[in-house]
């Protein structure tokens, strides 16, 4: 017969069976989750991420982007895998409140981990590979320089103007322009200015060098040519020439208007990006340059006060006007040989060239240009 206690003893084994199961689960969920997290921290940071046929994704960083925006950005654009992984990966390391401010650029495939340093102020610093186009002033560069966080515009510019820097490149004149090649650069993030406009000078000078060696015979006929004169011609050529086949002939048409003197006003180049840059680069010498937004009107034309006008000033303005790449340095020194003397777009990015000033207002008035 069973004794009076005896049911208690039945709850209590009871009692110490459920206490167990429950031991071991958690026990089980404790496992899982350091798992969950040993894996988070130790494998996924170097899993592969997605492969795309864009190399490169630019990403705009706000300041007030937040981290799950940035991560819904990446997976569109094919940089991540999984938003709330890479998310948690953030939020778990600290990096959630220490996103990357400005341009962005991720290369394609990136870990999670590589994804992480681009787009953190936390993981030390980053490699920036950017591209400086043709005909990029200095002003551009520098804009595009702090986009990327690779140096401040300011402090960038204010390098380009280094005497001391400028004459150890010998460059002979007050400012880097047109001596800033225009190439595929790498640079570290938070790049010291100076460094950034020496890795450009140094460029400049080795891809000179070749094209002295390639048209020695052709840079015999400017004698009376410094080479600021053929780098300040370069760089009108480059910023006319938007199909780069033309910029031979473009060069000719300016070349024909420097020589001869069929062409009236004698020796004025007429080129519109002139005087844009002198608005850019000298606003306080000309009046007409008080409201200039990027477009050129009448009064900019008309306006001696700017010295790079070249409607109003013979010959070629002070200095470079862009930053010019080998090709069109090569147009300036070897120009295709022609009787041309105006040149008006056409369409598709091209001009059409004339020889007198009676077909140069035809195709004008053709082409609708004003």
């Amino acid at each position: 017969m069973d004794g009076p206690g005896q049911p208690v003893k039945i709850e209590s084994d009871l009692g110490g069976g459920i206490a167990r199961a429950l031991s071991l689960v958690t026990l089980l969920a404790v496992l899982g989750a350091l798992g969950a997290t040993g894996w988070l921290f130790v494998i996924y940071p170097d899993t592969d991420g997605p492969t795309s046929d864009v190399q490169e994704v630019d990403v705009d960083v706000s300041a007030g982007m937040t981290l799950q925006q940035l991560a819904e950005v990446l997976k569109s654009e094919g940089v991540i895998r999984d938003v709330k992984v890479w998310s948690l990966y953030m939020r778990m390391r600290g990096l959630d409140r220490r996103l990357r401010q400005g341009k962005v650029r991720f290369r394609v495939p990136m870990t999670p981990e590589e994804v992480a340093r681009h787009a953190t102020t936390g993981l030390g610093r980053i490699q920036v590979r950017l591209l400086i186009p043709e005909g990029f002033s200095r002003f551009e560069i520098a804009q595009r320089l702090e986009e990327y966080g690779v140096c401040d515009a300011d402090d960038f510019l204010d390098a380009t103007e280094d005497a001391s820097l400028l004459a150890s490149y010998g460059v002979e004149a007050n400012d880097a322009e047109g001596y800033l090649f225009p190439d595929t650069y790498e640079f570290d993030d938070d790049t010291r200015a100076r460094r950034v406009v020496e890795r450009m000078l140094a460029n400049w000078t080795r891809k000179y060098e070749e094209l002295q060696e390639q048209y020695a015979e052709e840079l015999e006929k400017h004698r009376g040519w410094t080479t600021h004169d053929i780098v300040t011609l370069a760089s009108i050529i480059e910023k006319e020439a938007a199909v780069p086949a033309e910029r031979p002939r473009i060069a000719g048409v300016f070349w024909n208007r420097l020589t001869s003197k069929r062409f009236l006003p004698r020796r004025r180049l007429q080129a519109d990006p002139t005087v844009q840059y002198g608005c850019l680069a000298v606003p306080e010498a000309a009046a007409s340059c008080e409201e200039f937004d990027g477009h050129i009107t009448r009064a900019m034309l008309d306006d001696p006060e700017n010295p790079y006008n070249t409607y109003r000033h013979s010959g070629l303005p002070p200095g470079p006007i862009s930053n010019p790449g080998k090709a069109a340095m090569a147009a300036a020194i070897a120009p295709e040989e022609h009787d041309y003397y105006y040149f008006v777009a056409r369409g598709g990015r091209q001009h059409h060239f004339s020889k007198t000033l009676r077909q140069h207002n035809i195709a004008v008035r053709r082409n609708g240009a004003k």
